[in-house]
């Protein structure tokens, strides 16, 4: 499975901030992402257990619907004090609006009287050929959560979120450096050092 200079890649996503981030993280590799969205590819229901198995789902179907190669990541937010929730329901907590206010101010309330307020950010990548090879990555970033929300540079539930060793949220920082430290750059870290890119590099 290789993917030269100039190759399409779909990026599985009808999610505008995850779209955006997920080009920044290719952009230096020669590939041409292209959403989902603008290619007008249904989503599929997402109906696995896990991120991966989400992953698996959404990167197929791209892959299949499209005729390319395609990208799909399945991401959420993990609480401790929760047992893990949302999890792979992070994205429908938000409502059929994706409304992050929403599903952060459940949160907060899910939360009125816990004092261990720590968290992670899971993220599962799939790659998939249409009609067959699939190669899967994953990647994690620890923290806590703090309330109010904060910041106007990211998506979903950064502006809750603070990484180990910062204070500032992921919604505050810089998007060049948080696309460096996020769960999503973490697993694009082993997927661009899997040899996928070798003839782009």
């Amino acid at each position: 499975m290789k993917l030269p200079r100039g190759s399409v890649l779909v990026v599985a996503s009808h999610n505008p901030g995850k779209v955006r981030e997920i080009k920044a993280l290719l952009g230096p590799h020669g590939i041409e992402p292209v959403s989902a969205g603008d290619l007008n590819l249904p989503e599929p229901e997402e109906t696995g257990a896990t991120f991966i198995a989400n992953a698996e789902l959404k990167a197929r179907a791209a892959a299949d619907a499209s005729g390319h190669a395609a990208l799909a990541d399945d991401s959420g937010l993990c609480v401790n004090a929760l047992g893990g929730a949302p999890g792979i329901y992070s994205a429908r907590w938000a409502g059929p609006t994706k409304n992050f206010s929403i599903a952060m101010a459940r949160l907060e309330k899910e939360l009125r009287g816990k004092t261990d307020l720590t968290a992670y950010f899971v993220c599962a990548l799939c790659v998939a050929m249409p009609g067959g090879e699939m190669r899967i990555f994953e990647g994690e970033a620890h923290g806590k959560l703090a309330f109010p929300p904060r910041g106007e540079k990211g998506f979903g539930y950064d502006p809750i979120f603070i990484p180990d060793g910062l204070d500032e949220t992921f919604a505050e920082l810089d998007p060049g450096y948080k696309h460096s430290i996020s769960h999503r750059a973490r697993a694009f870290e082993k997927l661009l050092h899997s040899g996928l890119f070798t003839e782009a590099m």
